[in-house]
């Protein structure tokens, strides 16, 4: 009978002995409070009492950035949000050196996008995001740096404006719109002079050519059937006409 207690007692130290680590996981490993270090993937032991292990996930963390009220460097109040993607590089800092990794990096990228944004113009912030994103990435790397985090990218994701700055930006694209239907009806009346001047000088060249002008525009008329088409005879065919009589 004493054989059965004491057997299921070594199973159970065993059983919290014997520790998993998945492939994209490490394990952290602390003996008596002191840091022994990361181990994994696979299979290992602790020494059950004295040794204790805090697991981490090395996969890429979809981090999303709340939206925050920012007002641009030409005073005009917006509501960004982003997106982050960072990952964990150096499990031991990432459990040392830091309590939550994980709040503390959106807690940075909050910070630093209010910074970046109300640094840019309103135009900039539209227009420019490639720059602001790379100039966001590298400020938050730099910070999260020491807790063994590498932040590959970020993303703003959506720019909210007020709706009289909405209407104001409406009215301004409908004028540039209308501007260059103007400039492109213009230029084509232009260019259309240019052709006609060319062909006035070519018929002015050759009186030949406007009598096979005029004809041809009988014969575009004389398509409609259900028109009557009246055309004066040219005068130096009256004129032939005249003097034979005469």
């Amino acid at each position: 009978m004493g054989f059965f207690p004491l057997a299921v007692i070594v199973v159970i130290i065993l059983f919290n002995a014997v520790r998993i680590v998945k492939e994209y996981e490490r394990g952290v490993i602390f003996r008596l409070g002191r840091l022994v270090g990361a181990r994994g993937p696979g299979l290992f032991f602790l020494i059950p009492g004295l040794e204790k292990m805090d697991k981490i996930d090395l996969r890429v963390v979809t981090l999303d950035v709340p939206s925050q009220d920012v007002i641009t460097k030409d005073n005009v109040p917006v509501k960004v949000n982003a997106v982050c993607y960072f990952r964990v590089m150096d499990p031991e800092k990432a459990i040392v050196e830091i309590e939550d990794f994980v709040m503390a990096t959106s807690q940075i990228s909050q910070t630093t996008l209010r910074s970046v944004v109300g640094q840019a113009a309103l135009d900039e912030v539209l227009s420019s995001r490639d720059k602001i994103n790379t100039e966001l990435q590298k400020i938050i790397d730099q910070a999260t740096d020491p807790w063994g985090i590498k932040v590959s990218r970020v993303e703003i994701k959506d720019v909210q404006l007020p709706a009289d700055m909405q209407r104001a930006i409406a009215r301004q694209a409908e004028a540039e719109r209308d501007r260059r239907a103007k400039v492109i009806h213009a230029q084509g009346e232009f260019e259309a002079s240019v052709k006609l001047t060319e062909a006035a000088k070519i018929i002015d060249q050759s009186p030949s050519a406007i009598q096979l002008r005029y004809l041809q525009t009988l014969t575009e008329i004389a398509t409609e059937n259900n028109s009557v088409t009246v055309f004066p005879v040219p005068i130096d065919i009256l004129r032939a006409i005249t003097q034979k009589k005469s």
